[in-house]
């Protein structure tokens, strides 16, 4: 199965994926900001996909931010958004090509289509 690196700096909510992530047979990586993130994206670790708030408390739009960094890292990486907040056109505009989004809150039922078409993908 897949390695998910989850970043979402509410820990209930980070807490909560990783569970459902892990119960469909995921490995799971997680961080609460965009360093944490950086760093695992950084190492040797296997990683398949991102799963990353859009809005992070130590960036406005970290989330996005960190999704074209982790593309210059590790190009094959498939990303996918979240945020409970409203995602306008120009927002989606900075979004990587070809990546998904979720919005927020969501059901374990949309998070897990949303996962395996992320990895159909």
């Amino acid at each position: 199965m897949a390695v998910i690196l989850i970043v979402e700096d509410d820990v209930f909510i980070r807490e909560i994926a990783e569970m459902m992530i892990q119960d469909w047979g995921h490995r799971t990586l997680s961080a609460s900001d965009v360093d944490e993130a950086l760093s695992l994206l950084r190492s040797p670790q296997h990683i398949d996909a991102l799963f990353t708030d859009i809005y992070l408390k130590t960036a406005v739009l970290g989330g996005c931010e960190l999704a074209h960094q982790a593309i210059k890292l590790r190009p094959k990486l498939r990303v996918l958004y979240t945020t409970g907040n409203s995602v306008t056109e120009k927002m989606k505009a900075l979004f990587v090509e070809g990546t998904h989004f979720l919005r927020k809150p969501y059901t374990q039922h949309q998070l897990q289509d949303s996962v395996k078409d992320l990895l159909a993908a």
